[in-house]
């Protein structure tokens, strides 16, 4: 019994014949998924590869700056992320200039603005939030700061839902001390100068 047995699953080892069609319906669906799912998988990393160009474009382009900045300025960058990121997405994007004061041990704000609506702009009392994400940095140097926020689809429902990047880049100022904008200057009411000794909030 257990000979006729092996020679039946011999025989079926060794049986090559088949029908394509039914073949093609089992494992048509299995292909597709693993397509889609490629696709969308390298789609949402393409699209955190190119916000993070976009934020350190902006961020490069801010640390050249040697004269003030204005509105008409940040919104020309904001403009110029979102052309670089996928036409039509959600991006949010905030520009900080923050300055680390060694007496007090914490960081001050310069200046904050913000483009989009997920993001508020930063001020002495809420960017002790990113302290740990801030450089170390001399007494009295100041850093750009640019975040960008962009909610992207996947291209294909493959039970990934809608993802939420964020970027953080800090680059120091190129040829200027300080990179200034024209405007309320945004830290608590409070304008820093480097000659003054701060004495916190």
């Amino acid at each position: 019994m257990f000979r006729k047995i092996a020679h039946k699953f011999r025989a079926f080892r060794r049986d090559e014949e088949g029908n394509i069609a039914v073949e093609a319906a089992l494992y048509l669906p299995l292909l597709l998924f693993v397509f889609a799912a490629t696709y969308t998988l390298f789609d949402l990393f393409r699209q955190e590869t190119v916000n993070t160009k976009a934020a350190y474009t902006v961020s490069d382009l801010i640390s050249r700056e040697t004269t003030a900045l204005n509105d008409e300025y940040i919104n020309s960058i904001y403009t110029l992320s979102k052309l670089m990121a996928r036409a039509g997405s959600d991006m949010s994007m905030r520009i900080s200039v923050i300055r680390w004061d060694a007496a007090d041990d914490r960081y001050y704000v310069d200046w904050s603005v913000e483009r989009g609506n997920q993001l508020d702009i930063w001020t002495d009392a809420t960017v002790t939030a990113i302290n740990d994400k801030l450089p170390t940095m001399p007494d009295q140097e100041r850093v750009i700061v640019v975040e960008t926020w962009n909610n992207v689809d996947p291209a294909f429902k493959i039970g990934i839902g809608q993802r939420e990047i964020y970027n953080l880049i800090f680059t120091r100022p190129r040829f200027a001390s300080l990179v200034a904008f024209e405007g309320t200057v945004v830290s608590d009411g409070t304008v820093h100068d480097d000659d003054v000794t701060d004495t916190g909030s």
